[in-house]
């Protein structure tokens, strides 16, 4: 199998050298784009602008009919191999570089590692909701903040400035590419305060498998994403070694419900939560639902907001929310305790 073959039947190209759409379909497609040839284009990119590309469509079909037969077809070990060669090669073909955008409405200097990270961070971002709505609870200066999932540390790097030198923020991620781009983007914005560590959040301590994927996830027993052994930690571990957080970030590509398993100590000592629930992302293949995150957020403890993926504002919800059937993210503050 070549090279081109297999990097298009397993739908591996990223937004880095993707000039139009980034999820095309067939309506999405401008029939202009595919004629009219921008400059400075990359020879690989040359070929997506020829008049062949007319039947783009088709070929989008028949792609996506090859790679689900792949992948019915051929052992899940063996997918993961080669979707891990292809991240690889990935990696390594891309032109790392160092831009400059507005993060939240702080100046930062962030270190593209790869074609993900730049379609995620190379562009400015505005203020996060959860940060602009923690920020009036526990997120502030000198506090603890645990980011669990913190992918190449840029949310983290937000973070630390609004805990400030005195505080802390500890930033978990399991895949050793990203953590090695976290702690360049904490050099190069001079955080000290952040503390990154590689390891996975699980239900308890030990070894598991992550996926070999640009933004990681606990392999979920197939090996389809690749496989790699990592060090498994709890909340509660965490909590052992830095303290008590103020704050949990937890975004963790449909492990939610394993990180709340073994945070119960965490859950009893009055943090706040924001946690990305990924119903349909992963949520249901890793043994979780979104009933059984909710339920350590019981409602006499704790209040519940929530915001759907394209909401702007969080908002009051109650258990059985509709919004919780699908990807959504939830903020929970401890409420005080009665007397």
């Amino acid at each position: 199998m070549s090279f081109r073959m297999g990097y298009r039947w397993f739908g591996m190209r990223l937004q880095s050298c993707r000039p139009v759409a980034s999820k095309m379909n067939d309506t999405e497609i401008d029939p202009e784009m595919m004629v009219k040839r921008p400059k400075n284009l990359s020879p690989r990119q040359v070929w997506r602008f020829s008049p062949r590309r007319s039947y783009l469509p088709m070929r989008l079909r028949m792609t996506k009919w090859l790679k689900n037969l792949l992948l019915r077809c051929l052992p899940a070990a063996f997918v993961g191999h080669i979707r891990s060669w292809i991240v690889g090669r990935l990696i390594r073909n891309f032109s790392a570089r160092v831009v400059e955008h507005s993060y939240g409405g702080r100046r930062m200097r962030v270190y593209l590692a790869d074609g993900l990270s730049q379609a995620w961070y190379d562009h400015d971002w505005g203020e996060l909701p959860e940060i602009t709505n923690l920020r009036n609870s526990r997120l502030r200066p000198g506090a603890t903040v645990f980011d669990i999932g913190a992918h190449q540390g840029v949310v983290a790097a937000m973070l630390a400035h609004e805990v400030g030198p005195s505080g802390l923020v500890v930033a978990v991620e399991g895949n050793a590419h990203n953590c090695q781009a976290a702690v360049k983007n904490r050099e190069l914005n001079n955080l000290p305060q952040i503390e990154v560590v590689q390891a996975a959040i699980a239900d308890k301590p030990g070894k598991l498998y992550f996926n070999t994927g640009l933004n990681g996830q606990l392999d979920d027993g197939s090996g389809a994403g690749g496989r790699v052994a990592v060090d498994a930690i709890t909340l509660d571990g965490l909590a052992e070694r830095y303290g008590f957080p103020d704050v949990v970030f937890l975004d963790v590509e449909g492990a939610e419900y394993l990180a709340l398993s073994g945070g119960h100590r965490v859950l009893e000592s009055g943090a706040d939560f924001f946690v990305e629930v990924h119903v349909g992302c992963g949520l249901e293949k890793l043994g979780g639902s979104a009933s059984e995150v909710m339920s350590y957020f019981p409602e006499d403890l704790f209040e519940i907001l929530a915001r759907a993926e394209a909401d702007s504002e969080f908002r009051p919800i109650g258990r059985n929310s509709q919004m919780t059937q699908d990807r959504c993210f939830i903020i929970a503050r401890r409420t005080p305790a009665k007397t």
